[in-house]
């Protein structure tokens, strides 16, 4: 059995946890129990089942791609407080099909700390009747929040838009770990208040990957 505190090690090192073929034969409810507290982020979505759409909902990435590549993001970058950690387990997957990581260390390198703390964004649509404003980057004490979304997230502020140029210029430039999930039970845990990440294009004949992906507070 892997061991939690490997886990929490490694997420602290790399911001990701990469686990080869982890139990293939339990179900993705379970291992997620042994990793961390869930987070049911709404009715019905403790375990999402991530598959290519061609066509879907405007709100959801595959409205807007398709079977194209997805952008860098952190998900649910738009919420107040987005989830801690990611949990993503593979049924069925490819090789060629690879999820891109960027180390959001590097883009707070990039533009800078100051900055991206004063960055103010939007969501694109409201949640729950209201816009709730937030920063790119929001500190208080030794909690670190990175949020980025090209899609549900606009600028409301001069510095907002003088950081959205300098986030997309040095997307443009970034160089993405690729990582594939393509063995039943490849398991990949994500810092999500750290990291960036997106799905490469769907080749032909790949329609049918499935990933599970769950929203994790804590690491036990």
């Amino acid at each position: 059995m892997t061991n939690s505190l490997e886990i929490s090690s490694k997420l602290v090192e790399e911001g990701y946890c990469f686990l080869n073929e982890w139990d293939p034969d339990v179900e993705t409810a379970a291992i997620s129990d042994r990793v961390g507290a869930t987070i049911t982020p709404w009715p019905g979505g403790l375990i999402q089942t991530l598959q290519p759409r061609t066509e879907a909902a405007p709100n959801t990435y595959s409205g807007n791609f398709g079977l194209g590549s997805f952008p860098m993001h952190t998900d649910l970058a738009h919420w107040k407080s987005p989830p801690r950690y990611l949990l993503l387990r593979c049924l069925k997957g490819y090789q060629d099909v690879p999820t891109l990581l960027l180390d959001g260390r590097d883009m707070i390198a990039s533009v800078s700390r100051n900055l991206l703390s004063r960055a103010i964004f939007k969501p694109r649509r409201p949640r729950d009747g209201k816009l709730t404003l937030v920063r790119l980057l929001d500190q208080s004490g030794d909690r670190e929040v990175l949020r980025w979304d090209e899609i549900f997230l606009q600028p409301a502020s001069r510095v907002g838009e003088r950081v959205d140029v300098q986030v997309r210029g040095w997307l443009s430039t970034a160089t993405p770990f690729r990582l594939a999930l393509f063995r039943p039970g490849d398991t990949l845990i994500v810092d999500n208040w750290r990291m960036l990440h997106a799905r490469s294009p769907i080749p032909t004949d790949r329609e049918d990957r499935a990933i599970q992906r769950v929203y994790l507070e804590s690491i036990h």
